[in-house]
């Protein structure tokens, strides 16, 4: 165990053995600082197994980072400070901390104390107990308001469902508990910390998430991050996360449909219009003319593209060596075990 980790002794949890971090972004929140930081550590005092608490603070300018580090030298060094140059917002913040973040498995959770932190033991639990890779928390009785909080959450989690078919009933609780070495093989950006159940199923099965009922509680100190803006910006971030979902690794399919459907209008509307033609009709002056040429060289276009695009996920997968598929660990064996004679 590194001098940066912490180990309790007293009742053990109900898990295999395994190191936790627990990784809090944090923005202007200086006066939740040191009540989210004793939370935590009054919830995992008696954790049986390492645990680390990796808080990040997302270029505040209220003096929560500078709060952080002082309070984060009066418990301990498994309270570890991470301070990006400037605010990157909630996705950026989040991703920093799982990179920091040295356990076998991740527990995010928000930093204005809305999240429970005595929830963690539990969710870690059945998350290792039933071979899980995710187990995301469900605010089942929630303690905001409802027009600012409620019901922008509603509305997304509804198009959430809808898009990714992802049938999650939270998908916008923070207090997630995951397996670290599934949650690195995504990588997040822009706003998509919503969605990352959706990003975790491009490499593992949604058999193997699930959600669990936590405590939520009113926020006490400090203002909240979110509006009804954020329904909007769901919108947009939805169309990338069902591409990614359903064409990431064959994005010649989505552009050849598209390049198809819209070449094979432009050739109906030329061909009707050559019949005319034929037919001693006047076709210069039509509408349908240009709307049939736009339609095929726009077909032309998408088919190209597609092709292109083919070819750039074909040197990613080659040149990074990524991989396009994701399997649970076969067992090691010497050369000479494992055959049928």
């Amino acid at each position: 165990m590194n001098a940066t980790e912490h180990t309790a002794s007293v009742a053990p949890v109900q898990a295999p053995p395994h190191r936790l971090s627990v990784v809090v972004p944090m923005y202007n929140e200086i006066d939740n600082v040191k009540p989210m930081v004793d939370a935590v550590q009054d919830a995992l005092k008696d954790y049986p197994h390492p645990w680390e608490l990796v808080v990040v603070d997302d270029g505040s300018r209220d003096g929560t980072g500078l709060a952080l580090q002082r309070h984060a030298k009066t418990v301990g060094p498994h309270i570890r400070v991470v301070r990006l140059l400037r605010n990157f917002r909630q996705t950026a913040a989040m991703q920093a901390g799982i990179d920091a973040a040295r356990g076998d498995v991740i527990v995010t959770l928000d930093g204005d104390l809305q999240n429970d932190p005595r929830d963690i033991p539990r969710l870690v639990a059945r998350l290792l107990n039933d071979d899980l890779d995710l187990v995301a928390g469900w605010r089942k009785n929630r303690q905001d308001g409802f027009a600012m909080r409620r019901l922008p959450s509603m509305i997304a989690n509804r198009l959430i469902r809808k898009t990714t078919g992802m049938q999650f009933k939270d998908l916008g609780c923070s207090l997630k508990a995951f397996r670290a070495s599934v949650l690195k093989e995504v990588r997040l950006y822009g706003e998509m910390h919503r969605f990352i159940p959706a990003w975790l199923s491009t490499v593992t099965s949604p058999d193997r998430m699930a959600e669990e009922p936590v405590n939520h509680m009113a926020r006490q100190f400090g203002e909240s991050k979110y509006g009804i803006s954020r329904t909007f910006r769901v919108i947009i971030d939805l169309l990338s996360v069902y591409f990614f979902m359903n064409f990431g690794s064959r994005p010649g399919h989505f552009f050849g449909a598209v390049g198809l459907g819209v070449g094979g209008l432009g050739t109906a509307i030329l061909g009707y219009l050559a019949v005319l033609k034929l037919l001693g009709e006047s076709i210069g002056g039509r509408p349908l003319l240009s709307l049939g040429f736009f339609c095929v060289m726009g077909g032309l276009q998408f088919l190209v593209t597609g092709v292109l695009a083919e070819l750039l996920i074909r040197i990613y997968y080659d040149g990074s060596h990524a991989r396009q598929y994701h399997a649970l660990h076969a067992p090691v064996l010497a050369d000479s075990e494992g055959w049928h004679a």
